[in-house]
């Protein structure tokens, strides 16, 4: 019996793995590329009704009205009628490490045996054919920083663009981040309330001295001998890298506070679902906040019903900068844009939820120089929707763009969806 359910299930990942076999990458485009007569949303607060975007060898050189398209040899994309926005940003994600949970144990690789990992790199792990990608890019979203799991110290982060033949190809912005885990310090329903706050409390000890050796270590002009779990996070002392820090109650928000104060780490929080009752602590000490999913219930029962859904508008109020995740398994993070229409319905304006999934969140990621927004100097990282990304009525990317290629939408689902309309006949 094990080995029929075990061959069931190596037949649904092989199934899986061949059904976009004929997906490729796009090549580079080499020349100028104009998308004309749309809607732009340049993901800063800027609209551009009527605008065109002018593109050369993958940069977007203007944006504007009036802009002329030379005779010769360019590709037009008329846009009109239509809506273009820079490409998604999904900040925090297993994307490329993580296939079928649970059930193949041989398609996951995004965790590592130990606690202290800072050594650990997800995007030597990146499945760049992982089905879920082209999923992910018919919804928008064209960047994704992948991010190892397990332990206190993860391992380090690297932000991918999703139109790639392997993971060298996709590295976007590689090893950007330190991912921490902190204890809980919650004694809710815990039988010894004391004990549980003495373990959290030893393990911040544990994890204050791991960044004390470092710097000492670091400090240092020569090494007897080269520790790799120290020499990975010298980018947090020098501010090459960023430490994100997952917590989501105020005691281990005000504990990340405290690695900024002592160590004077550049500190992301990833959860922050009670970030709104330190909203100015957060904004004083710089910290900034990726709200992880808000279509959930209220972390306490003494919350409003609706916090989840207005947490992002207290936080743009309080000047915090922050971004919107989707962590949702269910829908594999496909649903970026939706939560962001969701926090739009709760407070924000329409182009501060847009900014939330884009420039946002490529100033937490470090990549803002690069991408983020329609604006000259940047990659071409574009999509194009029929109507209101953040709506799923209207939602319909027809157009996406890569570093200025136009990648292929088409996904597993849509294959299954060409398929059975062959079946049945209803072409």
């Amino acid at each position: 019996m094990k080995k029929i359910v075990f061959l069931a299930a190596m037949f649904t990942f092989l199934f899986s793995a061949r059904s976009q076999d004929n997906v490729y990458p796009a090549k580079a485009y080499k020349g100028l590329l104009f998308i004309t007569n749309g809607t732009v949303h340049v993901g800063n607060g800027r609209v551009l009704e009527n605008a065109t975007i002018e593109v050369k060898d993958g940069k977007i050189v203007r944006v504007g009205t009036g802009i002329a398209i030379p005779l010769g040899d360019v590709k037009v994309v008329d846009a009109k009628g239509k809506q273009v926005y820079p490409g998604l940003i999904l900040p925090q994600s297993d994307l490329g490490l993580k296939e079928i949970s649970g059930s193949v144990r041989g398609s996951n690789d995004y965790r590592e045996l130990g606690d202290i990992n800072p050594n650990v790199r997800a995007i030597v792990a990146y499945n760049a054919a992982s089905t879920m990608i082209n999923v992910l890019k018919a919804n928008g979203i064209l960047l994704a920083n992948t991010v190892p799991q397990g332990g206190t110290i993860s391992g380090t982060s690297s932000v991918v663009q999703l139109d790639a033949w392997n993971w060298e190809d996709a590295a976007y912005a590689m090893d950007n981040g330190i991912h921490l885990n902190l204890p809980s310090f919650s004694t809710a329903t815990a039988a010894k309330p004391e004990e549980v706050m003495r373990q959290a409390l030893e393990k911040t000890e544990e994890i204050k001295n791991f960044f004390r050796e470092a710097h000492a270590y670091l400090l240092e002009t020569t090494h007897a001998s080269t520790n790799l779990k120290l020499e990975a996070v010298k980018g947090l002392f020098d501010k090459s890298q960023k430490l994100f820090v997952h917590a989501g109650h105020v005691k281990q928000m005000l504990l990340a506070i405290d690695f900024v104060k002592e160590f004077g780490f550049d500190v992301v929080i990833v959860g922050g679902e009670a970030s709104w009752q330190i909203a100015p602590l957060l904004k004083e000490n710089n910290i900034a906040v990726i709200l992880n999913a808000e279509h959930h219930l209220p972390a306490t029962e003494d919350e409003d019903y609706d916090q989840p859904f207005k947490t992002p508008a207290i936080l743009q109020k309080a000047g915090v900068l922050f971004s919107l995740n989707d962590n949702a398994n269910n829908a594999r993070y496909r649903n970026l844009a939706f939560n962001a229409g969701t926090a739009a319905a709760f407070g924000l304006t329409k182009e501060e939820a847009l900014s939330a999934i884009t420039l946002n969140t490529a100033r937490i990621l470090g990549i803002d120089a690069r991408t983020g927004s329609i604006e000259a100097g940047k990659d071409a990282n574009i999509i194009i929707s029929e109507g209101d990304i953040l709506d799923m009525r209207t939602s319909i990317i027809t157009h996406a763009f890569i570093q200025g290629r136009q990648t292929d939408l088409t996904s597993k689902q849509t294959q299954l969806y060409e398929r059975y309309i062959q079946k049945y006949g209803l072409n």
